[in-house]
């Protein structure tokens, strides 16, 4: 399917039928969903797809049973991970030191910078007062600072891959939706995620019944959210 047509096909499906998505569709778009743009190329997220039977009804019951839930034929749990960078960020330096030439600034990134602001967890105040003090004198990024921002780089990053996910999804003839209304504790306690872990959101993926979705898809005025300045 054409990209732009892939982008037209992908609706919010509430239900769907019985037809089974074949494993190799799935990987396909697995495979697609960590080719995404991500903070620093940490990739630091996480694709759960949810195939065993008790593990799968649990899930649908922490989606609060939804029919987008309770109808699919598979689910996948979309999760940040923060705790993963110290295991990417060794792997991104050895992966620099393969490359015949690689400025001096992005190995300084990976061996001070990277560390500095995903760690350090302790100095968190100090960062945050000394990001704002600079950038009283001079254009400066004041996030991520606090663990809440840096919880909101990881989620941005997880959502990216997500939208990978179910446009290779409507590539290939299947439907998805994305379900944030899910008890949030309760599915990271059953994929026994980390406690800084967060769960971005949950993937129902099927293919769309005839009443999966309330009508036709509804978009505002254009010039309410594009703007040329």
């Amino acid at each position: 399917m054409d990209f732009f047509d892939a982008v037209k096909a992908r609706r919010s499906i509430r239900k769907y039928t019985d037809k089974p998505v074949p494993r190799e569709v799935m990987d396909r778009a697995l495979d697609a969903a960590i080719l995404a743009p991500n903070s620093s190329n940490i990739q630091a997220w996480g694709f759960y797809w949810v195939q065993d039977p008790a593990k799968k009804k649990k899930l649908v019951e922490h989606c609060m049973s939804q029919s987008a839930a309770r109808t699919a034929q598979e689910l996948v749990v979309v999760v940040a991970n923060p705790s993963l960078w110290r295991k990417t960020n060794p792997e991104m330096k050895k992966f620099l030191n393969t490359l015949p030439k690689v400025p001096t600034i992005v190995k300084l990134y990976y061996d001070k910078v990277v560390p500095a602001t995903y760690g350090w967890k302790i100095f968190t105040p100090f960062k945050w007062l000394i990001y704002n003090l600079i950038g009283i004198f001079k254009p400066f990024m004041r996030r991520p600072a606090t663990c809440r921002d840096l919880q909101e780089v990881w989620i941005k990053s997880a959502a990216l891959g997500a939208e990978n996910f179910m446009l290779a999804m409507a590539a290939q003839g299947f439907a998805t939706c994305p379900m944030e209304g899910m008890d949030e504790p309760r599915i990271k306690r059953l994929l026994r995620l980390p406690w800084s872990a967060r769960v971005a959101m949950v993937i129902s993926v099927g293919e769309a019944a005839s009443n999966g979705t309330w009508g036709p898809q509804a978009r505002f005025q254009r010039d309410w959210f594009i703007h040329y300045v």
